[in-house]
């Protein structure tokens, strides 16, 4: 068992929060230690609807400051990770007997007027009977409104976090579970295992912060010792993939008779994402699966609405994560805060823990603002607020120029194709020109996977973004699953056996 020097900052989990809030530390010169006991994103942060948006129907629940500070951060985000989010437009159709005209218009209101909107168009209205967002639709509603909100790939936001704080001097490490955390005079003496090779690192650190998402309360009671934690409500969100159900690149809001929404929206090119459901959950959230109920709900609640029904057999993918909502008491899940709260557990003369509960992807960075407030309070201040201003990485362009710079990274690697060209940009931004480094032909790029996964993306995602099996690339780093069969992905699995150990490289 090898020991560490003392850090500042111990970080449990690899989530958008943990690696959002060790950016933004590091960033300010406090020294941070990262475990993830899984891969990054592999809970809550990759089960997403992949919105960034104020969250209009949090406006019911007077939730305002939450909607408001999630509006703002909008176009914030937007600005930072231009390739991997893009505004995107809503429809929302007006359906008799649901939410009145007045309220959505009031709504839509609110939202175009609190938040700083300056990039992003404003809600205008629809006649659905000559729009085009009516054709997929029933022929039952005659008036819509399209408003604006912005489209994530959430995986990769919590990646690009990791890269971005690691290159900054943090340590991230992942399939590296806290066996134990303890407090002593000076600090925490936290107990780390490598998953992979067994292996046990003693780590020190002043502070302990538990990012851990669904997994908070079992930090407290397993690791820490404290056998009363009983802090966080877990809610299931679900999905269902579906072969493309519109060509319109504008995504719906619908209303279900229950006074819940779902969304549709284009997904990967050639499908249709839909989601998301909202129920209690108990259990292990490593066990989380779709349910025939919420397979059964999400059909037909987007078959209300679609002139061709939604039904099983047009599904290729589903998905479902747990949402850590901090148990404000509230009696339906869809009803629980989505807003964050900080606890601090410093006991006089203790090192100190900070437990984050709840969340939402939109407000991580200014989470992590607010965690900076509490370190700063208890370990002193290094460094100012950062991380409004500046792009994570491969987003080192405007916001309005992707398609310039799509321009320019085609021109230069002309033997890629459009749709593989747009895919590595969307990814990667301006990093794709690192992973093409000198590439001057296809076959430069070595083996092909399958759906243009190429072995230099496998290996520049082993060296880079701590990609250790096929899932992390498939389903996280890439989605290229979706197209991919069990044989091709099992190939790929074989092929990153082979490269074990490589992943540590990342975190050096």
């Amino acid at each position: 068992m090898g020991a560490s020097a003392m850090h500042d900052i111990f970080v449990i989990g690899g989530g958008i929060n943990g690696c959002g809030i060790a950016r933004d530390a590091v960033g300010r010169g406090y020294s941070v230690y990262l475990a993830e006991m899984n891969d990054l994103a592999s809970g809550t942060s990759s089960g997403s609807t992949k919105l960034i948006h104020g969250g209009l129907r949090y406006l019911e629940h007077y939730e305002f400051r939450l909607v408001r500070e999630a509006l703002m951060e909008r176009e914030v985000l937007w600005k930072a990770a231009p390739h991997i989010i893009h505004p995107m437009r809503f429809v929302l159709p007006h359906a008799k007997g649901l939410r009145p005209a007045w309220l959505l218009r009031l709504g839509l209101f609110l939202y175009d007027h609190i938040g700083g909107r300056k990039l992003l168009p404003a809600t205008r209205t629809l006649d659905m009977h000559t729009d085009p967002a009516g054709k997929p639709l029933k022929p039952l509603f005659s008036r819509a409104f399209e408003y604006s909100d912005c489209w994530v790939n959430d995986a990769r936001l919590v990646v690009l976090n990791a890269r971005d704080a690691a290159d900054r001097g943090a340590v991230i490490r992942t399939r590296a579970k806290v066996a134990s955390a303890r407090r002593d005079g000076e600090g925490w003496t936290v107990l780390v295992e490598d998953l992979r090779s067994r292996q046990v690192e003693e780590v020190r650190a002043k502070l302990l912060i538990n990012a851990a998402g669904p997994w908070v309360d079992n930090v407290l009671t397993g690791a820490v010792g404290q056998n009363d934690a009983r802090h966080v409500r877990l809610v299931q969100g679900s999905h269902i993939v579906v072969t493309k159900k519109f060509d319109d690149p504008r995504a719906y809001f619908f209303q279900n008779r229950d006074g819940r929404i779902i969304f549709a929206i284009p997904y990967e090119s050639d499908f249709t994402l839909i989601g998301t459901t909202d129920r209690d959950y108990k259990g292990d959230p490593h066990d989380v699966r779709i349910s025939d109920a919420e397979v059964d709900y999400l059909c037909a609640a987007a078959s209300e609405y679609f002139a061709e029904p939604v039904l099983r057999k047009h599904i290729v993918w589903t998905y479902s994560a747990v949402r850590p909502l901090y148990d404000d008491g509230a009696s339906k899940a869809q009803e629980a805060t989505r807003d964050y709260v900080l606890k601090v557990d410093a006991p006089a003369e203790t090192a100190p823990l900070i437990n984050v509960f709840g969340g939402k992807i939109t407000t991580f960075r200014r989470l992590a603002e607010a965690m900076l407030e509490k370190v700063e309070h208890l370990l002193g201040r290094r460094g100012p607020a950062w991380t409004a201003g500046v792009q994570l990485p491969g987003g080192e362009f405007a916001p309005t120029a992707f398609d310039t710079e799509l321009a320019r990274l085609r021109n230069d690697y002309r033997f890629l194709d459009a749709a593989h060209a747009y895919r590595l940009f969307r990814l990667y931004g301006m990093r794709a020109r690192a992973l093409l480094g000198s590439a001057r032909s296809q076959a430069d790029l070595g083996r092909n996977f399958g759906a243009d996964l190429t072995e230099a993306e496998v290996r520049y995602l082993v060296a880079h973004e701590w990609a250790v099996s096929a899932d992390d690339i498939v389903w996280r780093r890439t989605k290229r699953g979706l197209r991919l069969s069990r044989e091709e992905i099992a190939a790929l699995d074989q092929f990153m056996t082979g490269l074990s150990g490589a992943h540590h490289a990342a975190a050096e």
